[in-house]
């Protein structure tokens, strides 16, 4: 028999109410509030993510349906889904990416402005899935870096919101340096991106 597990009921209720973002650590006092630069443009980063879908198979139409009424992605502030990468900031790659498609990826990925992060959705696009063929790319890792890994073939839509949602903690904690740090220029460079 399952114990019962006892809790605050006014932390589940904030916990539970996804629509309000949580404040930033700060210093309060009567009239005014202090907190860091970068804790705020994370809280402003992260709530308002534009998710550019690079969708080819099984993993695209689970997407369609996280973005439809019953799962509403739309939530997380990520209703604006922009087929411009020009206009995006979150690369979803989801689906089979053949060899050919790769520098397609990267190509797009390259013209996103930066701040720019990555989510592999479902197992083909983790790791090539069952596919292990000369002509599928085993993993988009090996032509863009990967910030998420989104498990499943293909992943249900609650898997597929985890994934938005550990990309929203991984942008609202990210300094405004790390961009310019070394250990990313690195990381670019690995991937022949200037």
């Amino acid at each position: 028999m399952a114990r019962p597990v006892s809790y605050n009921v006014n932390e589940k209720k904030m916990e539970n109410d996804i629509s309000i973002a949580k404040m930033p650590e700060g210093h309060q006092g009567e009239g005014f509030f202090a907190t860091s630069f970068n804790k705020i443009v994370g809280l402003a980063r992260r709530n308002s993510i534009w998710p550019l879908p690079f969708a080819t198979s099984c993993c695209g139409i689970e997407f369609m349906a996280t973005m439809g009424s019953h799962y509403d992605l739309a939530r997380f502030g990520s209703e604006r889904v922009g087929f411009s990468p020009r206009q995006c900031d979150l690369l979803m790659v989801m689906g089979t990416i053949a060899k050919k498609m790769g520098p397609v990826v990267k190509q797009v990925y390259l013209q996103m402005a930066e701040p720019r992060w990555v989510i592999a959705v479902g197992a083909c696009a983790s790791s090539g899935g069952i596919f292990d063929t000369y002509s599928v790319l085993q993993g988009i890792d090996q032509v863009v870096p990967v910030d998420v890994y989104v498990p499943g073939c293909p992943p249900r839509p609650e898997a597929i919101i985890d994934g938005v949602m550990r990309i929203q903690d991984l942008i609202g904690k990210e300094s405004l340096r790390r961009r310019n740090g070394d250990r990313y220029k690195e990381l670019l460079e690995s991937y022949g991106i200037q």
